[in-house]
């Protein structure tokens, strides 16, 4: 396969690259996809991959009671993305995996107490979006779908806020220059929550929430999902590739792959 390597780190078997992956692979990046879960061993080093994607999954970024964290692989994609962030790796982490950047590099994690956030909604975007090479394009409030249990309460130390929500507060945030998070899911098609509906029909019913509407919502907004990701996709990819730096000016000039 050509393109410039990424590699993927897949934290649960319901929750792969999906559309995100074919976006980056559209834009150019050969993606390596490691699976953990299914006791893949992830690399000690991320020598030979200039990118750096991982997904979410049911587990928690924090330990549990008994101090074990919260999937044994844990502690060494930890590890990974702090070399990530040093070496200058292009990173992204998508829910979980964007709670996972933020725990490796000091930040914390916690059961949300404004309880689970599932569905299509709005992030606002902040002020520091606007010369981010990433965020500079997306809209003042971009469609984007939810679905997670846990939440960042505190960003790492020199974190930089991109988006937030009022129940919420740290939707988005990079650290360094390449390194991006996202709480909420840029990968998802209408299969994989309904899938993720189907294994949670009970939490969804103890919120009030029918299943099927549930789906229905998510699969409505799809479209206006892809007008805003596949180009935020795209500038990923563009970071990975070296021809797009810290700047915004670049970002603008991208073309839109697909359109």
């Amino acid at each position: 396969m050509s393109g410039t390597p990424a590699l993927v780190v897949q934290n649960d078997p319901t929750d792969d690259a999906r559309r995100l992956g074919e976006w980056l692979a559209e834009a150019g990046l050969a993606l390596a996809t490691v699976r953990p879960y299914a006791d893949e061993q992830l690399p000690e080093t991320l020598d030979g991959y200039p990118a750096l994607v991982v997904l979410g999954g049911e587990q928690s970024a924090y330990p549990g009671p008994d101090g074990a964290p919260g999937a044994p692989w844990f502690p060494a994609l930890e590890r990974l993305l702090r070399k990530a962030v040093r070496g200058g790796t292009a990173t992204l982490g998508v829910c979980l995996g964007a709670q996972l950047l933020a725990t490796a590099h000091g930040g914390t994690v916690a059961r949300s107490a404004a309880g689970p956030e599932i569905g299509p909604g709005l992030v606002g975007r902040r002020d520091a979006a606007a010369n981010d090479p990433l965020w500079t394009l997306v809209p003042l409030a971009p469609d984007v779908l939810q679905w997670h249990h846990d939440e960042i309460t505190e960003l790492p130390a020199g974190a930089v806020l991109l988006a937030a929500s009022t129940r919420y507060p740290h939707q988005a945030f990079r650290l360094g220059s390449r390194a991006w998070g996202v709480q909420f899911h840029i990968e998802c098609d209408t299969a994989m929550i309904a899938q993720w509906a189907g294994s949670e029909r009970a939490v969804l019913e103890q919120l009030g929430y029918d299943p099927q509407d549930v789906v229905d919502a998510c699969h409505a907004v799809m479209g206006d999902l892809e007008e805003v990701w596949q180009p935020f996709a795209v500038r990923f990819a563009a970071v990975a590739r070296g021809e797009l730096g810290t700047g915004v000016d670049a970002a603008r000039q991208l073309p839109l792959l697909g359109h």
